[in-house]
Formats: C-alpha cells, structure tokens, sequence
C-alpha cells in the first residue's frame, strides 16, 4: 500500500513524504485529494520530497506527480524534484518536454472574433496562392510537351486514359439513365395536364444535352477518378516516392500530374456524349412505356428540339468539368500530409473541392451564354 504524508518544513515550504509501494494495483490518493491538501497550506511557495521510503513505483506514480507538477505551475508554486528517485524524475521531465496536441497550450486562450476572421483570411490567401502556383506548374508542364522536352511516357498516359473513359462506362450508363429518367417523370406530370406530353422529348433533350449529362458526368469523375487521383498521389507522398522523383531529377508535375490532367480532359467530352445518350434513352423509356408515345414521334421530337449550339456548350462544359476534377484530385495528393488519416482527408477533400468548382463553372458558363444569347 501506498502511503503520503505532508509535512511543514516552514511556513511556505511542504515537504511531500511517499512510502510503500507506488504501483497502480495499490489504493493510492487521487490526483483530486493531492492538489486540495496543497491547496490547504495558503502561504506555500514551494514543494520538495522525501521518497527514503519509497519502495516500489510505476507510471500511475508518475502520472500523479505530473499532475501535482502542473497544479504548482498554476498557483506558482516552486516544484522541486530533487528529493524524487533518478527515474521517476526523468519520466516527469520526458512528460513535460512533449508539446501539447497541434501545437497548443495547456492554458487555453481566447481568441477574439477579428482574430479568427484574419486567420480564416490568411488561410485563404495561402490556400489560393498554393492553387495558383499548383496551375501554373501544370501550364508549364504542359508547354514543355507541346515543345517535346516532356518526360511524360505515352504508355502511363494511355493507362489513365482507359482508366477513366471505358471503365468508367458502366456507373456513367446508370446515373445518367437514371436522370434521363427522373426529369422525364418530372416534366409529365405538368405536361400531361395540358395534353402536351410530347415535349417531355424536348425538355430531357435539351436539359441532358445543354447541362445534366456534362454536370452528372463530372460529378461522377469527381468522387470516382478524382478521389482515387489524391489517393494515388497521397500515398505516393507518404512513400516518399515523389521525393525519390525530385531526388533524380523528375519533375513529378510532368510524370505524375499531366498525364492524369490530359487523360481526363480527354475522356470527359466522350463520356458527356454517352451521358447524353444514355439520358435520352431514360427519358424515351418513360415516353415510350407510360406516355403512350411513338419511338419515331420522340425520336423525331427530340431532333427537332437540340442544336448544334446545345451539344457545343455540352461538350465545353464536360472539358472544362474534366480539367477541374484532375486539378482538384491531383492537388489535394499532392497536398497529402504523411499521417495515417491524410490520404483519407486528401480524397474527401479533392472530392468537395471539385464538386464545387463544378457547380460555381457551371453557373458562371449558364450566364455567359446567357449573356451571349446562345
């Protein structure tokens, strides 16, 4: 059994006596009971030990002195260690010397409302520098191919290009006939109330055509291909791979980031025209089997009501959603921290940062042709 005794040297000085065995598995004073028997003497500035006696001690002895340490912290109160065994103080110094998590201290401090906007500012800067910075690295990769100075491999670049074209066909056909198939079942429930069903052709048409299939395409790459792209770079971080790259003189911009950026932006105009299709069918399969309409009727309907200027807008849109979601992926990998949870939060992250950028491009070019009138 572990025992305490407190004894008064003088008025401001407590001498702590620590007897028997310090061990968990003995009925030891809580932590509590310590500090309220120092915060008895008013007058104390200082704490010293006597441990003559001390036979037997563990980590739960140190854990209580450690305590008892940052309790005379506080009320500024002298801890002396001296009187402690070799070990049991160096295991207290070991503890004290280790930072508190993310950096903070033990005290709390109150941040203040203009404190946390201009931290919340400053994170923003830096956070839109690093994008900028991350773009044109990727220009300038880009230039360097163009000019044949490129170390980029057309084998890994035909790689990523089936990766995220043609095995990405199957979840793309049942989204978008899915969708096809909701905003057909949308638009007849007030078209058939006036007799005009027919114009369910026009509107998935031109809806799928114009916006939808290039929107549902990129929000698919977005959680399919961009979140694997910041896995894929994330671990390669952690591995130190990338840094092995630097190490021999390759630019992991142009080996790694480029031929991703280009297979994506490629595959996604191919993959918007089969989301089209696929979304077109959804919408005739409601017409054809529930609206009692012709095959050739809707087919005809749906000719009559897109244009050229529709599948062109289609079409820039699934580019510009293709170069968004590899930028967003590979940032994010690239960004990875080497813990155990960062390629997690890497993929989470590119996945939301690209689904964002998909929606805000997606009002910004709805009114440019606004705008233009196309």
């Amino acid at each position: 059994m572990g025992r305490i005794h407190y004894t008064s040297k003088s008025a401001n000085t407590l001498v702590v006596s620590l007897e028997g065995d310090w061990t968990r598995d003995r009925d030891l004073p809580s932590a509590g009971e310590i500090r309220a028997e120092v915060d008895s003497f008013p007058l104390l500035t200082g704490i010293s030990f006597n441990t003559e006696t001390l036979r037997e001690w563990d980590s739960y002895a140190a854990a209580l002195l450690f305590a008892l340490r940052d309790h005379c912290l506080k009320k500024n109160i002298r801890f002396n260690p001296d009187g402690l065994p070799e070990g049991l103080d160096k295991l207290i110094t070991l503890a004290a010397a280790v930072p508190p998590p993310n950096g903070s201290s033990r005290t709390e401090r109150t941040i203040s409302p203009l404190e946390n906007a201009g931290t919340r500012l400053l994170e923003t800067v830096s956070s839109t520098k690093e994008i900028l910075d991350f773009i044109g690295q990727a220009g300038v990769a880009f230039t360097d191919l163009i000019r044949g100075r490129s170390p980029m491999r057309s084998s890994v670049f035909l790689g990523h290009l089936q990766e995220c074209s043609s095995k990405a066909l199957p979840i793309v056909s049942l989204i978008s006939g899915l969708v096809g198939l909701i905003l057909a079942f949308v638009g007849a429930i007030q078209l058939v109330m006036f007799g005009a069903q027919i114009y369910v052709a026009s509107l998935v048409g031109i809806s799928m055509i114009r916006v939808m299939g290039a929107v549902m395409t990129g929000v698919i790459m977005a959680g399919r291909t961009g979140a694997a792209y910041a896995a894929q770079l994330g671990t390669m971080e952690i591995n130190e791979e990338i840094d092995a790259l630097k190490t021999l003189g390759i630019s992991p911009m142009a080996y790694l980031v480029l031929p991703r950026i280009l297979a994506l932006a490629l595959a996604m105009p191919l993959l918007c025209l089969y989301a089209d299709l696929m979304g077109i069918a959804g919408g005739m399969a409601v017409g054809v089997f529930m609206l009692d309409l012709n095959v050739m009727e809707y087919f005809n309907m749906t000719k009559s009501a897109i244009t050229l200027n529709d599948f062109g807008i289609g079409l820039f849109q699934s580019f510009v959603f293709g170069i968004i979601v590899a930028v967003a992926g590979c940032l994010r990998g690239m960004q990875c921290q080497r813990n155990a949870s960062a390629v997690g939060d890497a993929a989470t992250s590119a996945v939301v940062t690209a689904i964002v950028a998909i929606v805000v491009a997606t009002a910004v070019i709805t009114l440019l042709c606004s705008i233009l009138g196309i």
